[in-house]
């Protein structure tokens, strides 16, 4: 991988992709640090830690914009609009037929639905701006409240400034699209979840140094930190396994002469990945398990208040079994979902045909396309169980104690890490071999 970067780091092109890409991070970060007029981020910071085991809606947005929440800076919301936006304009492309003719009708087509969905990321961001601030406007302790000022012109400056921020994290991922290296949106939840290290770490810390006094419990707690070390590097190895790993169809072409040169004849294969879909299935499926936290933020309640509220979101909390049996569920649906729409076996089966090729054993045309999917559909449940699997571990050990909350969301986060970078290399790699860079050919 570093051989990688230094040989694109060589070509002109991909260094100014590169170095764009770092400055939008750098761009996001800054934003993240901005703090929004009559909000006191030294309180909400307070109000963060003093709640930190209290899962729910504060996990959940701290795992979504990692710092930026967690102080209630200009960019608190994150990139959740954007996606929430996407994944219902997915949906409704599929259950409208305009929208779906929109979507085959080109560039011009993928250019409407993209402005599209820019204006519904806009409303989404108004709406939980609002939201956001009703919680805000609910939230104090010893120290004071998180606003400085509840009028009606403060309320406007604050949902003003967080929408503002949601249309700018959505601007930013598009420009990485356009012309950075990766996804964007997997790029700037990839800054998020990193920028939570030190604190993930400082938790571990803390939850050890508070055992010192008492022989068993500090080993344990040293015992139980080796053990989620451990635990943790495992998931790393095979999530890159699971990045690897392939299905490997044989494929013969016929021969065939064109002029007086003879071509085909010979014998390859058609390569499947077990993880076709990378890292968008936990992306989406984070997004809507978490839409219950979202309702219950706009309507200004936690899932410490009472009546059915108070229920729901206890339910839906990342410390409850039922949330971590949902994202499971929603991580394979997702996984086919998103296969659905990005890989057509009927439009692999016609390439083959066309130039000559067929599968071994299997007649071209229909039984073709029946034979990739039956194989396309096998390999994205194995896939998707294994995600759901390294997601949902942390989850489940989370409840066992509630020092060690703040390890829910790491089997998603080792998910989204290792992929984001396993993804932008294999698009450097691809960009340098499009070029017929020779020092990485070699």
């Amino acid at each position: 991988m570093l051989q990688t970067l230094r040989n694109a780091w060589k070509l002109p092109e991909l260094r100014g992709k590169i170095l764009f890409t770092l400055f939008i991070l750098l761009v996001y970060r800054f934003g993240s640090m901005l703090p929004v007029p009559f909000v006191d981020s030294g309180v909400m910071s307070q109000i963060m830690e003093a709640n930190r085991e209290m899962g729910g809606i504060f996990q959940y947005y701290s795992f979504l914009a990692g710092e930026a929440f967690s102080r209630a800076n200009v960019f608190a919301l994150s990139i959740s609009p954007y996606i929430t936006a996407q994944i219902v304009m997915q949906l409704l492309t599929i259950a409208i037929p305009a929208l779906e003719r929109m979507a085959k009708e080109g560039d011009e087509g993928r250019k409407k639905i993209s402005r599209i969905t820019r204006y519904l990321t806009v409303a989404l961001g108004i709406l939980t701006a609002y939201g956001y601030y009703t919680y805000l406007r609910s939230l104090s302790d010893a120290s004071g409240s998180v606003l400085t000022n509840t009028g009606a012109f403060s309320g406007v400056v604050i949902v003003a400034c967080y929408s503002a921020g949601a249309a700018i994290i959505m601007w930013l991922a598009e420009k990485i699209n356009d012309n950075g290296i990766g996804n964007g949106i997997s790029i700037i939840l990839f800054a998020n979840i990193v920028s939570r290290v030190p604190s993930m770490l400082t938790g571990a810390v803390s939850s050890v140094a508070a055992k010192v006094g008492n022989t068993s419990a500090f080993i344990i707690e040293i015992a139980i930190f080796i053990v989620a070390l451990a635990v943790a590097l495992a998931m790393v190895y095979f999530v890159v396994h699971m990045h690897s790993a392939e299905r490997r169809i044989p494929v013969q072409y016929a021969k065939r002469q064109v002029g007086r040169r003879m071509y085909g004849g010979q014998n390859t294969y058609l390569p499947m990945k077990l993880n076709m879909t990378g890292v968008m299935p936990i992306i989406f499926a984070s997004s809507i398990v978490g839409l219950p936290a979202t309702i219950g933020m706009i309507a200004g309640k936690t899932s410490q208040s009472s009546g059915f509220w108070g229920a729901l979101l206890r339910v839906f909390s990342p410390s409850s079994p039922v949330y971590a049996i949902l994202t499971f569920i929603l991580i394979i649906l997702f996984a086919y979902f998103y296969i659905s729409i990005s890989f057509n076996p009927i439009e692999v089966a016609n390439n083959l045909k066309k130039n000559g090729g067929s599968i071994l054993g299997i007649r071209p045309g229909k039984p073709t396309t029946d034979y990739i999917s039956k194989i396309l559909s096998r390999i994205t449940l194995i896939g998707a169980i294994f995600l759901g699997l390294i997601a949902v571990i942390p989850l489940f050990a989370s409840m066992v104690g509630s020092s060690w909350s703040y390890l829910a969301f790491g089997g998603s986060s080792i998910i989204i890490v290792v992929g984001v970078i396993l993804e932008t290399v294999t698009e450097i790699e691809t960009q340098m071999t499009m070029r017929h860079y020779k020092g990485f050919l070699e």
